[in-house]
Parts: C-alpha cells; structure tokens; sequence
C-alpha cells in the first residue's frame, strides 16, 4: 500500500501510517508530489493542492483521497467519483479552534483592540476614543448549528449574550437542549447585534449576505465570517459598511484567497481580516491529521468510510452489520449480469427482513457495481456505480420489505431488452450465498468459478455434465440442482476449480435437454 501526504501532516498521523505493516509512506510537498501519482493507493492534502482531472488521471491505482480538514473546496467530486475513488474529510476536527477565532473576533471588534493597539504604539494615549461596548446582553445570530456553531453557542452563553440561530436541518428539541432560539432569516437578521455565519458553501448559500439581507439588519451590526468567503457579497458588504449599517466586519476567508492586490473590502474602515487561520492551531492541526489518518487506515484496511463526502458514509458498527450484505449484493449483481441476456436498461434491488430498516444506498452501489462490472471499462465501485447507472440511462429502484417474515436476504432484477433476470441471495455464515435464481432455489456459494445451467430436467444431465467436465480435465467441487415446482424448468450451479471456457460450455449445450450454459468467475 503507498501512501502519499502531499502536505503538512501531524507526526502522530504519519506514524500511524507508518506503523501498518508493509505500508510504504511517502512524505512529500505541493510542488514535488505529482511524481509519485502513479503508484499511488492514498493521497493526503490540505488545502493547497488542487486535486482536479489532471491529477486523478495520473494517479490510475488512487482509491481514496484524505483531506485533512473540513471543506474540499481543492477537490474535484465529479471526477473523483467518476474515477471511483473515495473522498473524504474531518468535518469538527477544527471546530473548537474556529468557534474561539470567532469569539475573538467578536471581542476584537467590541473592544477596537487593533486600532487602539496601533495608537498607544504610536505614542498616543486615547482612552476616550476606544469607548467600547460588552458582549454582556447582546444578540447574536448564528446561521449554522453544526459542529462549529454548537461550539460557538457554548463560548457565547459565558458572555452572557442572548443566542438565536437559523438552521433549518435542526430540530427545535436540540435548539431548546442549546438553549438557542430558532429563527428564519430575516428574523434574526432583525435581531442580531453580532451575527456570525457556520454554514457550508452551497447554491442556497452563496452570496447570501446580500444588499437585501443587509436591509433586514439593525444599523451597527457586526459580521462576522469564519465559513466560506462565498457567503457574502462582499460588493454588498463595501456599501453596506460604507453607510453605516454594518459598524465592523470580521472575516477570515474570501472569494478568492489569497485575496487580489486593491481589493475593495481591505480599503474600508471597520473591516478586520485575517488569512484564514481560524482552523490554524497546532491543537487542531494534530487532531486533523491523526483524524484522517486513522479514517484511511479503517477504509484501506476494513473498507470502511468514516466522513465520505461522495458515497454513503457508514459509521463502524453500521458497517458491521451491513458490510457482508454489501459484498453479497455486489456477487449478486456480478452473477446476474453473467446469466443475464440483452442490454439492461432497469436495476431493481429489493431487501427483505432486517435489512430492510437500514439506509441502503451502501447496498445499491454495492449491487450496481457488481452488474456494471461485467461490461463497463470504466472501475466500478461503491463510489462511481450510481453515477455510471445514471450515465448509461439505467433506471434504478429499491424496495424495502421491512415486515417479511422472508430472513434476512436481497434479490436483484436485472431488465433488459430480452426480459428478466432475477437472483436472490443471503448471508450465511458471514459468506455470501445464492439461494434462489429466477424464481427456482437453487442454493450455491457465491464464490470462486461457477457454471450456471438451464435445463430440463430428465434423466442423463447430471451424467451427462459429468462426463464433458471429466472428458475436460475440469474437477466439480459442488454440484446444486433446483426445479420450478410443477415443472421440468431447472437450474443447476456447478461450483469448478477453474474457470469453464466456452468451448466446454458448448459441449455441455449439445445435449437437447442443455438450454443454457454460462461461467461465472467472483474474484477475491
């Protein structure tokens, strides 16, 4: 396994690294580590390398990016999910750090700690024109309740300050557990004598401290902007300081960073900037780094993604349970895509028993890229199976059956333009196992080289199989038979020791009573 960190990590997250057996880890820089793509099974960033097309493309055995931090801003999702690799974050490592920038900020502003410090330094000695204000009995408006905001809520209550917050992912439960008042808003732009936002940068987002927003507020607001520079219109926010109605503003990102020389916003009075430091503590720095350390170690080793931002993130236990359902579907689609005939054009998965409470996204990639891995040249993975689904037209539908007294199981059903074909399987054991095909039990272990038959079921197949395997050199290691009640419509699954090439296929098909033969091969 090579590990490339392509940027400053914490020591304690390199050494967890480096603690894997035969893990080879390379410790590289933004302007050297491209040359070290190709061999590449992990990449480690933070924000300065740009992981576009580009990158990916040099990097054809990547499985999974590691950004040490919250956004992935430097991260391309479209193509690194087209490419099937993982991408993933440490969303509240940082939370602590940035919620006390804020604060500090806030503080900054009330007291003019900046200016006065610049004047006394100067010689001068001007009490009366750094009158400031306490945060004891003021507003503030949080727009976010995430990590960052809840830590923001817990340092502004010992200030005594009055806390309302517009989130509308939160549950008025866990506001009233905050002690914060939920409001929409153009109420707490109304309200807010401080107002700091902790929301990601979305299309509902972007821009929204607007000129319209900024009429909403009281006149000497204080803004205050740790998230994303998108946020604000910051055209909007030159007026809008320039008139009065924003006293201060406090930011600590931008729309652009390193900001351009001229730019608009460090020439107005009341604006204090810092270069996006508020994550930047040698506390969360470690935190971070050992953080995303151990989130690959638990992918690359267990495959399981903690913080994915690209695919259904599981925590440990969820994985437990449903990780073995994971690889039975992926076997599933892999062995309907073999048998089926036709172009597919709609993938059902339907989920009986237990499994059928879960979310189970994790399942349908799962089954997608097990049927997608018979004909796609593209690598299909739990990452990119829904993509590549939705690129080639497919139609796909999951159906939970929660109340069956069915175990615990999943079929999948393959359409295509010739009709369809169904399998239906279950964990055994912790082993995934095929249990039923087209409707006929038909039980085999969903492992290793199979040969799938379709036959009628007289006397002389059986033998008959025998004989051309045995003629073949080919050694059956289980042989499964299942009829369609009623009829003589079987299937039989012969488990090999090798794979059955076509030219002994077509000798089993020369017995009339052979309608169908096919080899299935599950890799390890």
């Amino acid at each position: 396994m090579n590990i490339l960190i392509a940027e400053p990590l914490a020591p304690a997250g390199i050494e967890l690294f480096q603690s894997q057996p035969g893990w080879n880890v390379i410790v590289s820089n933004p302007k050297e580590y491209a040359q070290h793509l190709k061999d590449a099974d992990a990449l480690l960033v933070r924000s300065a390398v740009q992981v576009n097309q580009s990158v990916l493309e040099k990097a054809p055995k990547l499985r999974v990016i590691g950004r040490a931090g919250v956004g992935v801003d430097n991260v391309d999702l479209d193509a690194a999910t087209q490419a099937g690799v993982l991408v993933m974050n440490t969303p509240g490592g940082n939370a602590i750090s940035v919620a006390e920038h804020t604060l500090a900020m806030m503080l900054t502003m009330a007291r003019h700690i900046p200016q006065a410090n610049a004047s006394t330094r100067a010689g001068k000695w001007e009490k009366k024109k750094f009158m400031g204000n306490e945060l004891r009995g003021k507003t503030l408006g949080i727009v976010g309740l995430g990590s960052i905001g809840r830590e923001v809520v817990k340092r502004a209550r010992a200030f005594e300050m009055r806390i309302v917050a517009h989130d509308p992912y939160v549950t008025s439960t866990i506001a009233h557990d905050l002690g914060v008042e939920l409001l929409d808003l153009p109420k707490l732009y109304a309200a807010s004598d401080y107002l700091t936002l902790h929301v990601a940068a979305t299309p509902e987002t972007q821009g929204m401290l607007c000129r319209e927003a900024f009429a909403q507020m009281k006149d000497g607001v204080r803004i205050v902007n740790c998230a994303r520079g998108e946020l604000v219109d910051e055209a909007a926010l030159v007026e809008a300081l320039a008139s009065g109605k924003v006293a201060d503003a406090s930011l600590d990102v931008y729309s652009v960073e390193p900001p351009p020389a001229g730019f608009p916003l460090f020439a107005a009075d009341g604006v204090l900037a810092t270069p996006h430091i508020g994550g930047s503590t040698e506390e969360a720095q470690e935190i971070v780094g050992v953080r995303i350390a151990e989130q690959v170690v638990e992918y690359l080793t267990h495959g399981i993604a903690i913080n994915a931002v690209n695919m259904p993130a599981l925590s440990p236990d969820q994985y437990r349970v449903l990780g073995p359902y994971a690889t039975l579907a992926d076997r599933l689609g892999n062995f309907a895509a073999h048998i089926a005939s036709g172009n597919p054009h709609t993938v059902r998965l339907h989920y009986f028993g237990k499994i059928a409470d879960n979310a189970t996204s994790l399942l349908r990639n799962a089954g997608l890229a097990g049927v997608l891995g018979r004909s796609t040249s593209h690598r299909a993975n739990l990452i990119n199976a829904m993509q590549i689904a939705d690129q080639r037209g497919w139609e796909v539908v999951e159906r939970h059956d929660k109340r069956s007294v069915h175990t615990d199981s999943i079929r999948i059903d393959v359409e295509t333009d010739s009709g369809v074909t169904s399998v239906e399987g279950a964990v055994v054991l912790g082993k995934p196992r095929l249990l039923q095909v087209d409707g006929i039990y038909c039980e085999a272990a969903l492992t290793g080289f199979l040969i799938v038959m379709k036959n009628q079921d007289v006397p002389g197949v059986i033998g008959h199989v025998g004989t051309v395997l045995g003629k073949n050199s080919i050694n059956i290691a289980n042989f499964s038979l299942g009829r369609r009640e009623g009829t003589s419509e079987a299937v039989a699954i012969v488990s090999t020791d090798g794979l059955v090439p076509e030219s002994v296929l077509a000798q089993l098909k020369e017995n009339p009573a052979v309608k169908f033969a096919r080899s299935v091969e599950f890799r390890a």
